[in-house]
């Protein structure tokens, strides 16, 4: 070797030396003994529990959803505490009731020391670099400081690329370009199934991928049993009005068949757009070789009523508005992988500790949710009821709720009017038949009525 090729190669190794450092470790901690996971937190909209192949429908296309249902920890009783966008979210990165958290309208936010202690700035405190992919959706953040990467961008169409495949692409950009040492932290949220809002004389309507158009035309649709006229002329005269806005909404969306029967073709359509989004995301991790270390956990802000007691839409404690899917999927952890838990109520306010817990790190004092998997895992008691609220714009347009959900029953409250509504789920699991003023059931509702006040106390 001369002299000037020994240079030359001095040079050469000391030029990649300083390209690799510069780069850095493009992910968390490779190689490691201990490596800390990547977080994946996917928050859906409007994606009722039974959107999903691995739920049982019989003709939903999830293929993505369905594979982490099967291979991480799948909670099939899983609720919102608040069926409402913000609320609801609010209550995901909080890991607090909307009673502790006080956001209960589209205007309210959190302070800065609120934000302090939600999920995404408690993983900034122990090193995660953080992203936010998808629309925000309670009210401003005080700060976007503490993210890496901030887009919460609404709109549903963006230079002709429909939100949910624009979540996909920006996300999967982001992941494509990420440089660190650090493990990160992104939590992608989607619009759809959310429908196009009624304006002027335009009803409620599904804006969907040109993909997914028609998917499910040969779907045999029918009305669901609580959609039947009797249900709704059962409710008391506050709630059955044109004024309720579940009704308004009703009104040009499911009100005879033929819209039923594209209404309902077109959200399932829309959902399984987002499983797509999902799986592309997935398949870059895999692409990037981080899969085997990265956690995603995904749930939905609400579910969403296809015309169930004659109303479209959440807000209102029928367990189609409050029953959503909640997946855990750690590749990391072999014991919660292909297990199901169908018994214990799990919550959206359980995401935060859940996420923490598996990283080993304390949740602040202040969540009022439990870890998961120490549930699934028998180390903490299973939860077997859980208090419900929806206190936003109020009578008539959306009567204020509060209920007691438990296994066998559940129990409403309408707090404006002193209405209450009792539904025995073992006999009524469509909940059709409010028995409140049967005498055979006052012990039952005298016994929940306090049960109900125990735990409306434990949610402030």
């Amino acid at each position: 070797m001369t002299k000037y090729t020994a240079i030359y190669s001095f040079f050469l190794l000391a030029l990649v030396s300083i390209s690799s450092k510069a780069q850095g470790n493009r992910f968390a901690n490779e190689g490691s003994n201990n490596p800390r996971p990547n977080i994946i937190l996917i928050v859906g909209e409007s994606h009722r529990a039974g959107a999903l192949g691995v739920s049982g429908n019989p003709f939903i296309k999830t293929p993505n959803l369905d594979w982490l249902a099967k291979n991480g920890l799948n909670f099939s009783n899983a609720h919102v505490t608040t069926a409402i966008c913000s609320v609801s979210r609010a209550s995901i990165i909080s890991g607090q009731h909307q009673s502790r958290h006080g956001i209960d309208d589209f205007s309210k936010g959190f302070n800065a020391e609120t934000f302090a202690e939600t999920l995404p700035l408690q993983l900034k405190k122990h090193g995660y670099k953080l992203a936010w992919v998808g629309p925000y959706g309670v009210s401003k953040p005080p700060s976007t400081d503490a993210f890496d990467y901030w887009d919460p961008s609404f709109p549903w169409m963006e230079n002709g690329i429909h939100h949910t495949d624009n979540v996909a692409l920006k996300t999967n950009n982001w992941l494509e370009n990420y440089r660190s040492e650090d493990p990160f932290f992104i939590q992608i949220n989607f619009n759809a199934a959310h429908e196009i809002d009624p304006k002027g004389d335009v009803p409620a309507h599904y804006l969907l991928q040109d993909k997914v158009k028609g998917m499910y035309d040969d779907v045999n649709i029918t009305p669901p049993p609580s959609a039947a006229p009797e249900v709704w002329n059962s409710f008391p005269d506050f709630f059955k009005t044109d004024e309720n806005i579940g009704r308004k909404r009703w009104q040009g969306f499911f009100s005879d068949n033929e819209l039923l029967v594209k209404n309902t073709r077109d959200y399932y359509a829309s959902v399984s757009g987002v499983d797509e989004a999902i799986g592309n995301i997935m398949a870059k991790l895999k692409d990037l070789g981080i899969s085997d270390n990265t956690i995603i956990v995904f749930i939905s802000d609400h579910g969403f009523s296809l015309g169930e007691h004659g109303v479209m839409g959440k807000w209102f404690p029928f367990k189609e508005s409050t029953h959503v899917p909640l997946i855990i999927y750690n590749p990391l952890n072999k014991k919660i992988q292909g297990k199901t838990d169908k018994k214990s109520f799990a919550l959206n306010i359980d995401i935060a500790p859940t996420i923490l817990g598996m990283l080993n790190f304390e949740a602040p004092s202040g969540m009022q949710g439990v870890d998961l998997v120490d549930m699934y895992e028998g180390k903490i008691k299973k939860r077997n009821q859980f208090f419900y609220e929806h206190t936003f714009i109020g009578s008539p347009g959306l009567p204020k709720t509060q209920a007691l959900v438990s296994k066998d029953y559940k129990y409403i409250n309408f707090i404006e009017h002193g209405y209450e509504m009792l539904y025995d789920l073992k006999k009524d699991p469509n909940e059709m038949v409010n028995v409140a003023s049967d005498p055979k059931y006052k012990d039952i509702l005298d016994r929940l009525r306090l049960v109900y006040q125990e735990e409306k106390e434990k949610s402030k």
